[in-house]
């Protein structure tokens, strides 16, 4: 009987409650009563399928307070995965990440709810381009972006994320004795790591679309508007977009420095969703644009998640012998001590072009 509010059922109104108190701002009433049932419906396949829920930091409000048991950076997604004890994992992300976490979790049923939701930056590179980069490069190590797909982890030496690629990188040039390391494929990143270490970068010109349209002109005008705002960056943004920012960090350290600070205005030059998704957790905190969408996180949604589980559909697979050699490159970086502070990037203001190789 729908005797609660929005014209659900008790049962249901008291299920969704706490998750509607954090969604209420992004979400319409008229939207909620159909979405609501979803996330019922979500969440009690869930326990008959044993299964988890990996929601990324890009996936719309909805999903990541609605039906995520693990929400975060695809990196941090992959290693709950490994440690969880459910039979079957669904990735609310892209393909690159369902299929690390495959590669973490090999006995574990990986299920991505549509095949489509790709990633520009993985798409930039193969497996077959990083053996000729090696080629052409022998003996440097290869460190790669964990947006990459399982062949070009496979080819890799050691993994890193936007918030180790320093550290990553200085720890390859150490350990292979050389004065240069080869960081694939973001051009940016890479970019943006040169401008904090004396390792020199070879890099391969690979982008977020997401990012990459991100200007220093959006930063100036967000300051002439909002002059108190405090402005975050991913590092996927182009260098001048990061020296003009207050601080540039991966979606984990850009959380953590809202939910630490609590600043009162913020701008997130990053994936739109990002900022609906920690205003739910830090209300008090006022978050302006501009951001743009990723039409790939935005495959994604509660009724593919729901027809995923339903259905037991899509299974995301990796070639036995390739998640062998793509594991060590990523169990290489884990290894590692995690990193002494978020990743700033103060040094990009004092040097504003630092040559890299560009493959």
């Amino acid at each position: 009987m729908a005797d609660g509010a929005f014209g659900l059922s008790k049962e249901l109104e008291l299920a969704t409650a706490p998750v509607w108190a954090k969604v209420r701002d992004h979400v319409t009433p008229l939207e909620w009563p159909a979405q609501a049932a979803l996330i019922h419906e979500i969440n009690a396949l869930k326990r008959e399928r044993d299964a988890v829920i990996l929601a990324h930091n890009y996936m719309t409000p909805e999903i990541f307070h609605g039906v995520g048991d693990y929400v975060g950076d695809s990196l941090g997604l992959a290693k709950e995965a490994a440690k969880s004890k459910a039979k079957v994992i669904v990735q609310a992300g892209v393909h690159f990440m369902a299929e690390t976490s495959k590669i973490l979790s090999p006995e574990k049923t990986v299920l991505i709810p549509d095949l489509k939701a790709g990633c520009s930056l993985a798409e930039a590179i193969t497996g077959e381009d990083v053996r000729l980069i090696k080629q052409r490069y022998p003996g440097l190590p290869v460190v790669t972006y964990v947006n990459t797909t399982a062949d070009v982890k496979a080819e890799t030496d050691i993994c890193c994320t936007s918030a180790n690629a320093v550290q990553v990188v200085e720890w390859a040039a150490k350990e292979w004795g050389v004065d240069r390391v080869i960081l694939i494929p973001d051009e940016f990143l890479a970019r943006n790591v040169a401008a904090q270490t004396n390792v020199g970068i070879i890099a391969w010109k690979g982008r977020c679309i997401v990012h990459e349209r991100f200007t220093a002109s959006d930063i100036a005008e967000m300051r002439e508007a909002y002059p108190g705002a405090e402005i975050l960056a991913h590092p996927e943004c182009p260098e001048d977009v990061l020296s003009a920012a207050d601080f540039a960090g991966s979606t984990a350290a850009m959380t953590d420095y809202i939910t630490s600070r609590k600043p009162k205005q913020v701008v997130l030059i990053t994936e739109c969703s990002m900022a609906a998704n920690i205003q739910g957790d830090v209300p008090e905190v006022s978050f302006i644009g501009p951001c743009n969408m990723c039409p790939y996180m935005k495959r994604i949604t509660l009724e593919n998640i729901r027809d995923c589980l339903r259905d037991m559909k899509f299974e995301v697979t990796v070639p036995e012998e390739m998640a062998e050699r793509a594991r060590l490159a990523v169990q290489r970086m884990i290894d590692l001590p995690p990193p002494v502070v978020p990743a700033r990037y103060d040094l990009v203001k004092a040097r504003h072009h630092v040559a890299v190789e560009l493959i």
